[in-house]
């Protein structure tokens, strides 16, 4: 197989580039003199990632060494693959070549790799996913602890960011997004795992300042703390009207969930937000609930994962994990 693999990107790399690279045999498999197909792979993420920095906060790599490994691969191959600026990065013709014909190559690796563990049952290696912060620090962080304490072998990675992001694109595992537009579907598999109660609170020390609220109107007198991509505010009245609450009356805006029930701590606004992210402040007389007879729209958390014949078994497991915490349930445990 590896023989096959390395002529392969022979034959699509140096013949139809026009790039001539020395071969040596020795008693094993064939190799490259002096080659490292690591270096290859990282040149293709820095490509891909639009620089080394971008690369290096991705891969968890220091910068320096994707650095010395593209010189590397210039060095072994004789050719200038990147013109580096001090605010740019732009690819040389060999270099676009190269990208080109290589990243689906190593592409094409990682999803077989990634299938051939999806046929084993073991619960192991690194889950890495991506949540927004409200969803990661009170569903997929839970989740991920109680797996860390039944699968010893499983290391999970979870960035907390509200931007969305594409699993094949940045290489995650699970990408947990709040979806309000539909995304194209192309190598996505999309899959709604939550829908959250949500409600609308303001400190005592605000409401005692402008009064309690009682209808949308009076509401639309208070500041609010909003999300960056915050459309107005969908609610359900008693009478089962749906009415919307104008955002242009903000006091802060911040994707950050936690900076936005601080500032509701503080009394500086209205914050909308998961009623089990604030039950803690509310039980504590911290934070009241505005409005309780109306219904807000509810948070709707997808998960995107990257579309593959077969699910890998770290994945199906945090997935049912998850299901079985919003049930309120203990999760099944899964044999490896």
């Amino acid at each position: 197989m590896r023989f096959y693999c390395l002529l392969f990107l022979f034959y699509v790399i140096g013949d139809g580039a026009g790039i001539r690279i020395s071969w040596t045999h020795c008693t094993g498999p064939w190799t490259i003199a002096g080659m490292d197909w690591r270096d290859w792979e990282l040149f293709c993420e820095v490509v891909q990632h639009g620089g080394f920095s971008a690369a290096a906060r991705v891969l968890g790599h220091p910068k320096s060494s994707l650095s010395a490994a593209v010189q590397r691969l210039e060095s072994n191959l004789g050719l200038r693959l990147i013109e580096r600026t001090t605010r740019h990065l732009r690819l040389t013709d060999a270099g676009q070549t190269i990208y080109q014909r290589v990243r689906p190559l190593f592409t094409a690796l990682h999803d077989t790799h990634g299938e051939a563990l999806a046929m084993s049952s073991a619960i192991a290696g690194t889950l890495r996913i991506k949540a927004p912060y409200e969803f990661g620090a009170h569903h997929a962080g839970p989740v991920a602890c109680e797996l860390m304490g039944r699968y010893p072998d499983l290391v999970i990675r979870i960035d907390v960011e509200h931007e969305f992001v594409s699993p094949v694109a940045e290489n995650y595992d699970i990408v947990f997004a709040m979806l309000e537009a539909p995304l194209p579907s192309t190598g996505i598999v999309i899959r709604r795992v939550s829908s959250l109660e949500r409600g609308l609170f303001a400190a005592p020390a605000l409401l005692e300042r402008l009064g309690e609220p009682r209808t949308l109107e009076d509401l639309a007198k208070f500041p609010l703390l909003i999300g960056p991509s915050d459309t107005p505010w969908a609610l359900t009245t008693p009478a089962g009207a749906s009415e919307q609450l104008a955002v242009s009356n903000a006091r802060l805006v911040s994707s950050n969930a936690d900076i936005r029930l601080q500032a509701a701590l503080a009394g500086h606004g209205v914050l909308r937000v998961t009623a089990s992210y604030t039950k803690a402040a509310v039980a504590a007389g911290l934070l009241r609930r505005l409005l309780p007879d109306h219904v807000c729209e509810p948070l709707n958390v997808h998960a995107l994962l990257p579309a593959r014949q077969f699910v890998p078994a770290k994945v199906r497991c945090f997935l049912d994990a998850l299901e079985a915490h919003e049930r309120g349930g203990a999760p099944a445990q899964i044999e490896a």
